[in-house]
């Protein structure tokens, strides 16, 4: 089965990406280019990633002493992407870009992840080099960011430490003035950096000639101790090897180094590392420290980095609906042409007799089976649907660049609000596809000689990946449905009325809209009850099940706006938009009423999780 149908109807038939050339900035394209570029992806996706999937699970990344390894189907596969131009397709012309719109970049870059996602290491190297473009000075830009762009240069974000995980406010990273003239460096600001960093995707390899670090580290006070909290954060570029301000190598070895490998449970043919700066195994001019430059102004650099972070985050929810659909369309394939029981006979003593089998009549495949339909409309409902979604929010991204000042400005309020949602629900929810393609197989699914089981390992460190399921919803109900009096949660629901109002104009979607009307009114009131007592202790202890709702909520309004694009007669007719009807029927019947549980340990401010001492456990 294949993505390129439903990308092309969810493109052009629901968010009308052709329009896009219109705008001065994509005048140069057409329909005809953006599927030029769909196919290219496609085709280099086919050849260089998919074949390989396996091999990269298979033989890990290892250390010789001196270098990482990886297969050679990693350096192909790394080297067709960038020769694609796909790492600067939406970059400027003048950046050597295509000025794509990112809408048609995002559906492009999903035939990756659909066919190897721990191959396609792009995901870093973009965000490193657009937050250079915003937050960096005009040589760092050209001496960085343009490299990455090429392909030369490989990027990061190293944000956690072995003792801090999560908490950046606790990370102990140092970063000192080098020498009296620091704030003379052509390349920013130059600083001394000691610490360790771990969880650092693409840490170390030599799949590219450097990789540039982007490191959180605090400057010390005036009295020589770290400022407490993320106040005292600034931003740092790290290169593995330090270059000249034409961005050639100069040979010397920053002193960054590998400390080890974390072994995965998925994501295996991407590194993941443990990386120490400063130590002194590769001291610079005869000094242990590695060499930074300073991004933007110091205390400055979470605010800069929260540009790689967001982005980064849709590029996670993006790859766990890319894993979802790759599970679908496996169990989907087996489901066809597994043969396995019989369909159930009523016997002869009428309609409400017992149910029986005749042993004597051919099997069926299990796709006929009822139960086997609901985990394949299950996986179809969660995947479709969170695709959908992440291609509104890559749309949103457009539109703040290139919509009027108003348009831009609702891009941007949507987008807040939103991110925790691209982020975490496919990855809780596409993970639980992947859970049901592995159900279908049967046993078959949780051995190797299926892909399912490998879908399933890849797809649950999503959860984890860019902030945990627990930090995405403390962020959506502790700030995004609160920020600036509450204006982005209030577009989102005039956005969602305005489906509404739509949709009660079709009797086949009135009774979705009026579900969707009353999943909305909950959120609200839930919205307002969280917060009733003033104590966030009350309102965050449920944020888990307040934003899974929210989610169900917002997936439920995409798929009910993907249905208006889909006209009554074609539901009868066309064989795709009688599937879509159907996934969103699934979701409205089995998924929405889901919300109210959910909702209801919110509106109670219920503490039976919290309140609970440690020793009763």
């Amino acid at each position: 089965m294949s993505l390129r149908p439903t990308l092309d109807f969810l493109l052009y038939d629901w968010l009308k990406a052709e329009s896009l050339s219109q705008r001065s900035r994509f005048a140069d394209h057409t329909r005809e280019t953006f599927d030029a570029v769909l196919d290219t992806c496609e085709r280099i996706a086919r050849e260089k990633y998919a074949p390989f999937n396996r091999t990269v699970d298979m033989q890990e990344p290892h250390f010789d002493g001196e270098k990482v390894i990886l297969p050679q189907c990693t350096h192909d596969a790394n080297r067709a992407y960038a020769e694609s131009g796909m790492l600067s397709a939406a970059q400027d012309y003048d950046e050597g870009g295509m000025q794509l719109p990112y809408t048609i970049e995002a559906a492009a870059n999903g035939f990756f992840g659909l066919a190897s996602v721990s191959m396609g290491s792009s995901l870093l190297t973009k965000g490193n080099a657009n937050l250079l473009l915003v937050h960096g000075t005009e040589m760092q830009k050209a001496v960085f960011a343009r490299n990455e762009f090429a392909g030369r240069f490989s990027g990061t974000m190293c944000l956690s430490e072995p003792q801090a995980g999560s908490s950046l406010s606790d990370i102990t990273t140092r970063a000192v003035p080098d020498g009296e003239d620091c704030e003379s460096d052509p390349l920013g600001p130059r600083y001394r950096l000691k610490g360790n960093k771990m969880w650092i995707s693409a840490g170390e390899h030599e799949l590219t000639e450097n990789i540039i670090h982007l490191v959180l580290a605090k400057i010390p006070g005036p009295d020589g101790k770290l400022i407490p909290g993320t106040r005292g954060i600034s931003l740092f570029i790290v290169p593995k090897k330090l270059v000249d301000t034409q961005g050639n190598l100069t040979g010397v070895r920053n002193d960054v180094a590998l400390a080890g490998l974390n072994h995965k449970l998925g994501w295996r043919g991407t590194t993941n590392t443990l990386l120490n700066f400063g130590e002194g195994k590769f001291p610079v001019n005869g000094e242990a420290g590695a060499v930074g430059y300073l991004v933007g102004k110091p205390h400055e650099g979470l605010r800069c980095m929260f540009h790689m972070m967001n982005e980064a985050r849709i590029g996670v929810g993006t790859a766990a609906v890319m894993l979802g659909l790759a599970g679908y369309y496996a169990s989907l394939d087996y489901a066809r042409n597994r043969p396995q029981g019989r369909p159930v006979q009523r016997s002869g003593t009428g309609a409400a007799g017992p149910a029986g089998k005749d042993a004597a009549q051919p099997q069926v495949r299990i796709i006929e089976h009822a139960d086997v339909k609901r985990m394949l409309l299950a996986q179809k409902s969660y995947c479709e649907g969170a695709l959908a979604l992440e291609l509104y929010c890559a749309r949103l991204v457009d539109e703040q660049q290139t919509g009027d000042a108003q348009a831009a400005d609702e891009a941007r309020l949507l987008l807040e609000v939103l991110t925790p949602i691209a982020k975490s629900w496919p990855s809780e929810w596409c993970l639980e596809a992947n859970s049901l393609a592995i159900q279908i197989h049967g046993g078959y699914g949780y051995t190797r000689d299926f892909p399912v089981e490998q879908y399933w390992r890849d797809n649950r460190l999503n959860m984890i990946h860019e902030g945990t399921h627990g930090i995405q919803a403390t962020d959506l109900l502790g700030r995004k449905v609160l920020m600036e009096g509450g204006k982005g949660l209030q577009l989102l629901a005039a956005r969602i009325n305005g489906t509404i109002g739509q949709a009660l104009q079709r009797p086949d979607l009135t009774a979705h809209a009026n579900a969707l009307a009353g999943a909305l009114q909950q959120v609200g009131a839930a919205t307002k009850a969280a917060w009733s007592t003033g104590d966030p202790t009350d309102a965050l202890a449920n944020a888990v099940p307040y934003m899974q709702a929210f989610g169900h909520m917002v997936l439920a309004w995409v798929w009910l706006d993907v249905m208006l694009a889909i006209p009554p007669s074609a539901i009868k007719t066309i064989a795709a938009q009688q599937g879509r009807a159907g996934a969103t029927a699934y979701f409205y019947r089995y998924e929405l009423p889901k919300i109210s549980a959910w909702l209801q340990v919110v509106a109670n401010h219920d503490l039976t999780c919290a309140s609970l001492p440690e020793e009763a456990f």
